[in-house]
């Protein structure tokens, strides 16, 4: 089951939290979240699984930042999440992926208990110029059955900024 938007609205402030919230980003089954203005990079290749990988910061202007193909753009949303007893989903907006950008590879599942931001995992097919807080992808959210268990992970839980890979992480100790 997925809540509609007036349960969302009717959850916010107890099991969901979106700050800022803005009434006229609901929709009928999602709430669309906003681009952050600043992107991450990886500078050195190949990337590597068991160590962590440097990146560079881009500042998006409100002017536009042109993105290219072939190139992994981390970014995060301007709005941060909190959700109890709902499996929070990301997608990208049609239009969005109508322009073709993908909002994110493989990570659009979050787990129940996530707090923090979502770093999005961004690339385009042909060059594309994006902006600063455009509403990017939506939020929704699924109501598990069974026994409740919340994500606690110290990896990527009550983040504040954009996440690149904690892979790395898993292979110590």
């Amino acid at each position: 089951m997925i809540l509609t938007g007036q349960e969302i609205l009717k959850k916010l402030g107890n099991e969901i939290k979106i700050e800022p919230f803005e009434r006229k980003l609901l929709n009928p089954n999602s709430y669309n979240l906003r681009l952050q203005n600043e992107l991450l990079v990886y500078t050195n290749f190949p990337l590597d699984m068991k160590k962590p990988n440097e990146t560079k910061k881009i500042f998006i202007p409100e002017s536009g930042y042109e993105l290219q193909p072939g190139i992994l753009y981390l970014g995060r949303t301007y709005e941060f999440t909190e959700t109890h007893n709902f499996v929070p989903m990301l997608e990208g907006r049609s239009s969005i992926g109508r322009l073709g950008m993908y909002v994110h590879v493989t990570a659009g599942f979050g787990d129940v208990g996530f707090c923090g931001y979502w770093t999005l995992e961004i690339s385009v097919i042909h060059p594309l110029i994006i902006y600063p807080f455009v509403p990017i992808c939506q939020i929704f959210y699924h109501l598990p059955q069974g026994e409740i268990w919340e994500y606690t992970s110290g990896k990527y839980q009550n983040n504040r900024d954009i996440q690149p890979s904690f892979l790395y992480k898993e292979f110590v100790g």
